[in-house]
């Protein structure tokens, strides 16, 4: 007769005992802790993650109620669920940063072997973009979004090979994203696709300087000058092609920093998209096929392990790290898992 592991047995082996002991003596996470270890922290942690579930009450009683014993998951008996509020807010979440950094190497060095490039060009491909998570006002007053709504913002960079998070902030609701991205140091010949809330022309200026690329929409009320007309090939979706400058980063004495404005038919919405990047080199076709790929970053938050409730959660850093942990793992795990119970 084959055994085999459990769903969730086999998604922990993800995270080796052995590494995992190593960073929570690191931290010293568990100083004067009586009896619940990390681990059957980040056990009923993940658990919430995968699980969906609405509060700490459903964790523990989940655990308690499983089929079988929870020895196979490394852990003797279901957490109490007042053991389990206080580890929260009292280890230290920087044990959990470790932990998302080694499964994250983990997960690069996995999808460099499985995935296929879509483009032909060698430039890395990396999205950027903001989700608001909305949370409730009177529990969380530190997250100032509206006058009876509060709210987080999770801006996150994602790196398209492997389509994995390669940078990710969490800030109240009225933050801007532009000061995140300003923030945001990528390496010379980076391709950036982003969408118009991120429209600033100095910033632009200042990342085609630096050798940095950028794929965005163009606002309608940009004030350009056309410095030449490219050539359109035939019977493709391309209405036309410029060469322009932007007279407001004019300075005297330099050379005026050249971008590209792309106007493409969209066949599906049946309306005209006009792309702004200084991307002089590519097909103008190429330019709207990376534009359309940064829909990637809006299914990686539309993924169902960032569903949790956020009374749950309370979105400390603790809980964060923990969250993006959880984002990583379908991209490994997508193979070779059993469908047995807990």
């Amino acid at each position: 007769m084959t055994q085999v592991c459990s769903v969730y047995s086999q998604l922990l082996q993800l995270f080796p005992r052995g590494q995992f002991a190593q960073v929570v003596k690191q931290h010293r996470a568990e100083f004067n802790a009586k009896g619940f270890t990390c681990w059957e922290q980040f056990v009923a942690m993940l658990f919430c993650q995968v699980a969906h579930l609405n509060s700490l009450r459903e964790v523990c009683l989940g655990l308690a109620g499983c089929e079988s014993p929870l020895k196979h998951l490394g852990i003797s008996t279901a957490p109490k669920k007042s053991t389990l509020a206080y580890a929260n807010a009292n280890r230290p979440w920087e044990l959990y940063e470790s932990i998302f950094m080694q499964l994250l190497e983990k997960c690069q060095a996995e999808t460099a072997t499985r995935s296929r490039r879509k483009f032909r060009f060698k430039n890395k491909l990396m999205s950027l973009d903001g989700s608001i998570i909305e949370l409730s006002a009177t529990m969380f007053d530190w997250a100032k979004y509206r006058q009876r709504k509060g709210a987080i913002k999770l801006h996150l960079l994602l790196d398209h090979d492997g389509y994995l998070p390669s940078f990710a902030v969490v800030t109240d609701g009225k933050y801007s994203e532009l000061k995140v991205a300003r923030g945001l140091c990528l390496e010379a010949g980076t391709i950036l696709a982003i969408d118009r809330g991120y429209n600033d022309y100095v910033w632009f200026g200042q990342l085609t300087r630096d050798g940095v690329f950028f794929v965005t929409r163009m606002k309608t009320n940009t004030v350009y000058t056309t410095v030449e007309v490219c050539a359109v090939p035939e019977k493709s979706n391309v209405l036309s092609d410029q060469i322009v400058s932007l007279p407001a980063l004019d300075k005297d004495g330099e050379a005026p920093v050249l971008f590209r404005r792309i106007e493409y038919w969209n066949a599906d919405k049946q309306e005209i998209l006009v792309f702004f990047t200084n991307l002089l080199h590519l097909a103008a076709s190429t330019v709207a096929a990376i534009y359309k790929e940064r829909w990637a970053v809006e299914l990686f938050f539309e993924n169902p392990t960032w569903c949790t409730p956020s009374y749950v959660i309370c979105f400390q850093k603790a809980n964060s790290w923990n969250l993006l942990a959880v984002g990583c793992c379908p991209s490994i795990v997508g193979r070779g898992i059993a469908p047995l119970p807990i």
